[in-house]
């Protein structure tokens, strides 16, 4: 890969993207989202290929759904442009403004950061989602997939590019770039542009994280890795904390926001648990402390189903059908327990006291604290952004799902009338 031509290319993209009104850039996005819709045969074919190659080496289920598009996941990226395009272009907004004793005004500006490079895993709709909102912000964007997305990738890059060209003069063909080559060194060149690229951001499994920051020479924002945990807490309605656990569990345990730990206050550990095991039907595979152990035992879930958990299970990302469960003496212990084990992410109380809920939500360290709802609206989409960039677990510049403005920083912009210190 020839990073230098690469980051020129998307240089001058970007030089010319950030002049563009929100009306070419949304006149461009229409025309990318008509062209991806036009080639949506193409695109679900190439699709099927990668997840049969993907089953043939013998890739785990939960993620292939990560993987794999349907219906209604093509719909998504779809509605996901309709939603960036009507949002608000953040640039040249300003965030506040002053005027000095002096007379001298300043003002805090929205600007795009430049050029981004987002590597990642698997999820082909983030090929489409990370360049609407870099081309939305005015940024030009590196897109570096993983090779088991690969024809699904370059069908949706190939759909990008031709919607870009019928958009004309709005359209910014090289204010994005798709890496189709699948050697690693592509990886780290990305990660040593300096100078030339303004930002990676990884999007993945732990360890594709992990090496991100470990390698990167240019700025990272941190997307990491969902342990997220769901505590039961002594006043819980327990039907909803049923009904929370089996929707953030099983319905993608792919997901970045899927449960992986349960805490359970021991006053509700008896009727919590066997409801727990209905509403699980035997789908999931639990590891448990010796309490939640003993209380599954008397229920009718598979025996084979049910495991003594070690502590190196809590604190792990399974990214499966099987979960960590745990019973707490207090509130107190499961907040400093969630504290000590979470990736930062998402974590969830289910709970009747309000005012515990409120203590939850201020004592919790991670970038979405829920009360009663599951974790799995940890989502741009969910969110109103229409897509993200991923979901941010650090604490500077962004944190949480991220949109439109995580791809832009400001300048201040001061007006004065021969004003001299």
């Amino acid at each position: 890969m020839d990073i230098d031509s690469i980051c020129e290319q998307l240089r001058a993209g970007a030089k010319t993207l950030a002049l563009h009104s929100a009306l070419k850039k949304n006149h461009a996005l229409r025309c990318v989202s008509e062209s991806i819709f036009a080639n949506k045969t193409r695109i679900l074919q190439a699709n099927a290929r990668d997840v049969t190659k993907a089953r043939e080496r013998g890739m785990t289920e939960a993620l292939v759904e990560r993987l794999s598009l349907d219906e209604k996941k093509f719909n998504s990226i779809l509605e996901g442009i309709s939603v960036i395009e009507k949002q608000s272009d953040p640039i040249g907004s300003e965030v506040c403004g002053w005027t000095l004793p002096n007379g001298i005004h300043i003002a805090q500006t929205r600007v795009p950061l430049g050029v981004a490079a987002i590597i990642y895993e698997s999820r082909p709709n983030v090929t489409v989602d990370a360049f609407a909102l870099a081309y939305k912000s005015g940024n030009a964007i590196l897109l570096r997939g993983s090779s088991s997305a690969l024809e699904s990738n370059t069908a949706l890059f190939e759909a990008i590019q031709e919607g870009l060209c019928k958009a004309g003069d709005d359209g910014v063909q090289n204010a994005v770039y798709l890496c189709k080559s699948t050697d690693h060194s592509d990886v780290e060149q990305i990660l040593n542009a300096v100078g030339k690229i303004d930002v990676a951001l990884p999007r993945g499994g732990a360890s594709l994280i992990k090496m991100v920051v470990e390698k990167a020479k240019i700025p990272v924002i941190q997307t990491g890795s969902g342990v997220c945990h769901l505590y039961v807490d002594s006043d819980a309605d327990v039907k909803m904390a049923c009904d929370i656990a089996q929707n953030a569990k099983m319905q993608r345990p792919g997901a970045c926001n899927a449960i992986e730990t349960i805490l359970v206050h021991k006053d509700i550990a008896s009727s919590f648990i066997p409801e727990l095991s209905c509403a699980f039907k035997g789908g999931v595979d639990i590891l448990a402390d010796e309490n939640t152990f003993n209380l599954l035992q008397k229920t009718e879930y598979p025996k084979q189903k049910i495991a003594h958990s070690t502590p190196e299970d809590y604190g792990f990302e399974f990214l499966d059908l099987k979960i960590a469960l745990k019973t707490v003496d207090s509130f107190e212990e499961a907040v400093e327990f969630i504290n000590a084990h979470n990736t930062k992410h998402s974590d969830c109380i289910v709970t009747n006291n309000r005012a515990r809920a409120r203590q939850f939500q201020s004592q919790i360290d991670a970038a979405c604290v829920y009360v009663n709802a599951s974790t799995r609206f940890t989502d741009g989409g969910e969110f109103g952004f229409g897509a993200e960039l991923g979901i941010s677990t650090q604490k500077l510049h962004a944190r949480g799902p991220m949109g439109i403005s995580a791809l832009t920083t400001t300048k201040f912009v001061i007006d004065g009338d021969g004003q001299i210190r």
